[in-house]
């Protein structure tokens, strides 16, 4: 009994279980591979959410590098809120979640493009020895948001 509660409780551990998860699809019954889909709003400008999946390898001790992003306006955005984010060219990490026991990441940074006035998500995976070129990129225009016209280009 000691065991199944054990192993139970490893395979929760290794899944990554998220607070965010608002999808889970299977890609098989002879695999242990799903396709999870996770929501995030931006924690700054609460007025974007971002869907994002990826690929869960139960049982593995890494994820795939592969990861989709979607991002749209579903509330107010503000001057104020766009006041408060990072602009630079590298703009700055919103969202992380574990993809290995191997110090595997897959983030989502977000980034403003002053000159269009469009806020920009991008997805990637990291590792501490070497980082991937799999990546996905979603944006969200300013137009029409309260926030348009007010972000100046350097």
């Amino acid at each position: 009994m000691k065991r199944i509660i054990l192993l139970a409780a490893s395979v929760a551990i290794l899944s990554g279980c998220s607070d965010s998860e608002v999808g889970d699809v299977s890609l098989g019954v002879f695999t242990t591979k799903d396709i999870k889909i996770d929501a995030l709003q931006d924690p700054i400008i609460t007025g974007v959410t971002c869907h994002i999946s990826s690929i869960e390898a139960n049982l593995d001790l890494s994820d795939p590098s592969d990861s989709s992003i979607a991002c749209r306006q579903t509330g107010e955005i503000t001057a104020q809120m766009i006041a408060q984010i990072d602009t630079s060219a590298s703009g700055e990490v919103v969202f992380k979640k574990s993809k290995s026991i191997f110090f595997k990441n897959m983030k989502v940074r977000r980034i403003l493009d002053k000159d269009s006035q469009t806020i920009m998500y991008v997805s990637y995976s990291t590792k501490e020895t070497s980082g991937s070129y799999k990546h996905s990129l979603s944006t969200v225009p300013l137009w029409g948001t309260a926030a348009y016209n007010t972000v100046t280009a350097p």
